[in-house]
């Protein structure tokens, strides 16, 4: 059959997004890849809020920050959903008849210049890579139900021709696109405080794993190198900038916060020192990603180097107080067993 539909009763026009993503975040959009997963694991009913302890681990890379992702194996442990590469050896369309028929998803790369959703950025406008998953298909109707960013999304006719390549001849050259099976059939839910324990096991192994030397010190001397650069350039460079670097930064604080605070609300308060400070860092790349933007824009000076210690400061206090917040919640596990 040419219809398929895995999350039954699942529309766009009544989908209710999860709070991260909400008027309320200061980064209302993370990273495409990132944001696809918190609404995915919202959709199924599950807390994602569980899974963005690896946000804390992310570093400066130079020209870019950690472009942040949820680890795999984390999301099996956590959730019981199993992620594999689906090998593209034919129209993609038909794989996703066979597998989202067998009741799997598809996560797969697309051009963002056939996702209506994007209207007002990409939309018919530029052809950008970004990354979707197919929930709801209709090849005879042409429609498609899919998650995108920060919400559930819906597309039909030319854009669905289009973004399966319906209508392009046979072309040897042209590189299939990237595209992994989502296996929800062997779904755990976990009691919330069993979930807090694996979510707890998590954070600890991300937090061994941070940078060895503060990422907004190496950042706030990268960027008042790349400035006069980006000035040049102008804007359409700077926003390509931003997201890679920014943007990534200031929304994986904010990430890391939610995740400490959800841990805090489970006897766990003494994480919320280090909650506070990572939530600085995420206001903080907000106001650096606008006053960049101005002197871009303008060719005014900026200098930013007071914004960029702010930041550096409560990286250092934060994941000290991180360290520290955890071994008092040990002692108290300590005591409470004895």
């Amino acid at each position: 059959m040419s219809r398929q539909e895995v999350l039954p009763g699942l529309r766009a026009a009544h989908y209710q997004r999860h709070w991260l993503h909400g008027e309320n975040a200061v980064w209302a959009e993370k990273n495409c890849y990132g944001d696809m997963w918190i609404e995915l694991i919202h959709a199924l009913k599950l807390e994602p809020l569980a899974s963005l302890g690896y946000t804390l681990a992310v570093d400066f890379e130079g020209d870019q920050w950690t472009f942040f992702k949820p680890p795999l194996n984390e999301l099996r442990d956590l959730y019981g959903i199993d992620v594999q590469e689906l090998t593209v050896w034919r129209p993609l369309v038909e794989h996703a008849v066979e597998h989202l028929g067998a009741g799997k998803l598809i996560s797969t790369e697309a051009d963002s210049f056939w996702l209506p959703d994007t209207a007002g950025t990409d939309y018919r406008q530029r052809h950008t890579k970004t990354t979707i998953t197919l929930t709801h298909l209709d090849v005879a109707g042409e429609t498609l139900g899919y998650f995108h960013n920060a919400g559930y999304c819906e597309l039909a006719g030319e854009d669905f021709r289009n973004l399966f390549r319906l209508d392009a001849p046979a072309d040897p050259r042209y590189l299939p696109l990237f595209a992994e099976l989502v296996h929800i059939d062997r779904i755990v839910r976990h009691p919330p405080d069993d979930l807090t324990v694996l979510a707890l096991r998590l954070l600890r192994k991300h937090l061994d794993w941070r940078p060895k030397t503060n990422p907004f010190v190496r950042f706030g001397e990268r960027f008042a190198q790349d400035l006069p650069n980006l000035r040049e350039a102008g804007l359409d460079r700077y926003h390509a900038w931003a997201f890679a670097s920014v943007r990534q930064a200031g929304a994986a604080f904010e990430l890391t916060a939610a995740h400490l605070r959800w841990l805090a609300s489970f006897d766990m308060t003494a994480l919320m020192p280090s909650a506070e400070l990572f939530d600085a860092i995420g206001q903080g790349n907000k106001a650096l990603i606008l006053k960049a933007a101005r002197a871009v824009n303008s060719g005014r000076p900026l200098d930013a180097a007071p914004l960029f210690a702010e930041m550096a400061q409560a990286w250092d206090r934060g994941m000290v107080l991180l360290q520290d917040g955890l071994e008092e919640h040990d002692r108290g596990a300590s005591t409470a067993v004895s």
